[in-house]
């Protein structure tokens, strides 16, 4: 399940507001999303998985950046 999807807007802002936070205060936290833009959001690190398996890992503002990656592994 995404961590967003199907939630509305304001609890998104809120959830990464949230999430922010507890990155703040030293806490790691484990994101399962496929809406980049809120995992760019919240993200240090990002692991793209392909049926079980580690297809991608990296800095988070790398893989935003690289238009390669993100059409090869998520289409966009």
């Amino acid at each position: 399940m995404n961590t967003s999807e199907g939630v509305a807007p304001m609890i998104v802002e809120q959830m990464a507001d949230m999430i922010l936070e507890l990155k703040r205060a030293g806490i790691s936290i484990l994101l399962s999303e496929q809406n980049l833009h809120f995992a760019e959001m919240v993200s240090d690190r990002v692991y793209v998985l392909e049926k079980g398996q580690v297809r991608h890992a990296g800095a988070m503002r790398d893989f935003a950046a690289d238009d390669g990656a993100r059409r090869a592994y998520l289409g966009v």
